[in-house]
């Protein structure tokens, strides 16, 4: 499986979500985290969580997969089109 850079995107209702089953499900897959920052919003009642992941396409479809069955759990990713350490493409000549 090809490893990419990629970014996931959490936000939890604190109310309804089970925050620790979040935080195991992190665990989890701390292998394939490279940073992990957690923001509180008080005002909406939510904390907003991204990561920061260097894993296969299939391995970020299971994590979110896992936190969107959570209640009170939304989430979203994004995922680098090349492997890291592969060459980026280059514009055309003009």
């Amino acid at each position: 499986m090809e490893k990419r850079l990629g970014v996931v995107s959490i936000i939890v209702e604190r109310s309804v979500a089970p925050v620790d089953d979040v935080n195991d499900l992190l665990t989890q897959f701390g292998d394939e985290i490279i940073g992990r920052l957690g923001l509180p919003h008080p005002a909406r009642g939510v904390n907003v969580i991204t990561v920061v992941v260097d894993t296969s396409v299939e391995r970020v479809s299971a994590l979110t997969g896992k936190l969107g069955k959570l209640p009170g759990v939304q989430v979203r990713s994004l995922m680098s089109r090349t492997a890291p350490g592969a060459p980026l493409a280059t514009p055309p000549d003009d």
